[in-house]
């Protein structure tokens, strides 16, 4: 019995893994989950008392449940049905397909990654690259909310950096649920957003079982209270202006929509702007035609060449963050009022009919969201040059021009953020952001546009084009 027994290296390794991995299941992981569900539910506890729209239990469910209950949902199997005829395709294809579309759609929300971790990441980025302010609140609409209502936040889409501004500027009002396009399909960043609440979202899929299994999801979580926040343009804009809207995810949550029982269906309007778009380049070169599109090599070596940039400028001290980063939350709109206003119910109309109904009112609900765009420095001093490509100013003469334009826009009824409500200074700070980027040249005491920066200027002038006529200010 004392014998010794030899064993080869490579199975020494194998058992001591197999070891390793059963005192990691049995002991250390669910000691782990213990530890971090508990400090979730603490923060659940602190946060529910203090958000002004509270967390509903759909959004806490575990993931498996709501996966499971989204497969068997009788009007997903309806599309499995459907499907099954349409491509003489056996039951069991389709299921697994849905499976496979549900695991990719159901967030896996935590609290503790969302109130503690992404707050904190999301904070220190936002705060980190702009000045970040919040402009204009109808508060006395928001206060008006029922907490009981299922509440979306639609706003313009002009950076990627649009979701953590409206989650930092919304943490104390809401846990938001963003739908997320597939690019952020990539380890961890999808671990990330789906821990976060996020959802992704395959954008202009024509897949019809797809597009079933994801509308029901969508209806699932209005239905149960989740405040989600979207983009009714789809995607950034490329070119500075308001894009069209998309009637995809808006008609998901009036297809089910009933106003006289249930949840009330509520939208607040959101208009975001900076006087500095980090992609405004790379969206440039995406609607032109004759651009030379750089490989991916390339787009790297730009990106690590930028930070690389502005982490030598902190090291010295000669860093400027990215100007102003400005929010709006304009007036809630209330589905039951609005049906009721209209003598609408959109869940009893024929399909086409419901289409042209929803199309009337996302372009409605567009211009609400660009009358909540905020006018920055940048804008104003952009729109000057970009009316007059040619000129040089000297300083008289640009103030004189910048502040014609404030007068117009105030008689148009914008929100226009006046840092430290001094003109002369937003129109400095306006200046200084485009000539630091040699967008606005300065040559004996004189301002005029770079030659080769028309495009650029264009793009943040058109930010506040819907703003300059009269009229642009209207509501639903």
């Amino acid at each position: 019995m004392t014998n010794s027994v030899q064993l080869p290296f490579w199975l020494a390794v194998i058992i001591f893994i197999f070891a390793l991995w059963a005192l990691l299941d049995r002991l250390l992981l669910p000691s782990i989950r213990w530890y971090f569900k508990r400090k979730a539910n603490i923060i659940i506890e602190k946060v529910s008392k203090k958000l002004q729209l509270r967390l509903p239990d759909f959004k806490l469910t575990k993931r498996q449940v709501l996966i499971d209950r989204l497969i068997f949902d009788p009007k997903v199997l309806e599309g499995v049905e459907t499907f099954c005829q349409e491509h003489n395709a056996p039951r069991e294809v389709a299921l697994e397909k849905v499976k496979r579309y549900a695991r990719e759609i159901v967030p896996a929300f935590n609290a503790y990654v969302y109130f503690r971790l992404g707050n904190w990441i999301g904070k220190s980025v936002v705060r980190l690259l702009y000045r970040v302010r919040l402009g204009f609140t109808d508060e006395a609409g928001l206060t008006k909310i029922d907490p009981h209502s299922s509440v979306v936040f639609i706003m313009n889409h002009r950076s990627n950096m649009d979701s953590l501004l409206l989650a930092y500027l919304a943490f104390k009002r809401a846990a938001l649920s963003f739908a997320v396009g597939e690019w952020a399909r990539v380890w961890p960043l999808q671990q990330m957003i789906r821990a976060m609440g996020g959802f992704f979202v395959r954008r202009g899929s024509g897949n019809l079982l797809y597009r079933c299994v994801l509308a029901r999801y969508v209806q699932m979580a209005t239905e149960s209270g989740v405040v989600q926040a979207a983009f009714l343009e789809g995607k950034m804009s490329q070119d500075g202006r308001l894009n069209p809207s998309k009637l995809g995810l808006l008609e998901y949550m009036l297809r089910s929509f009933n106003p006289n029982e249930g949840r009330d269906l509520v939208f607040i309007p959101v208009g975001v702007n900076y006087d500095r778009v980090l992609e405004d380049r790379s969206l440039l070169l995406s609607v032109d035609p004759k651009a030379n599109k750089p490989s991916q090599s390339k787009v790297i070596k730009t990106t690590v060449g930028f930070l690389f940039h502005n982490l030598l400028l902190m090291l010295r001290g000669g860093w400027h963050r990215f100007g102003y980063a400005v929010a709006n939350f304009g007036t809630p709109i209330s589905m039951r009022e609005y049906s009721k206003t209209h003598k609408i119910v959109f869940k009893d109309l024929d399909k086409n009919i419901r289409i042209e109904k929803i199309k009337k009112l996302s372009s409605a609900l567009m211009v609400s969201i660009g009358s909540a765009v905020p006018v920055v420095p940048v804008s104003l001093i952009a729109n000057v040059f970009a009316s007059h490509p040619q000129k040089a100013f000297s300083d008289l003469e640009l103030k004189a021009q910048v502040q014609k334009l404030l007068d117009k826009l105030e008689q148009t009824g914008a929100h226009i953020y006046i840092p430290r409500k001094d003109r002369n200074y937003a129109i400095e700070v306006g200046l200084r952001m485009l000539t630091l980027r040699h967008i606005v040249l300065e040559e004996n005491d004189l301002y005029r546009a770079a030659p080769e920066e028309n495009k650029i200027l264009d793009f943040y002038a058109n930010s506040i084009e819907h703003l300059m006529s009269p009229g642009s200010n209207n509501k639903l």
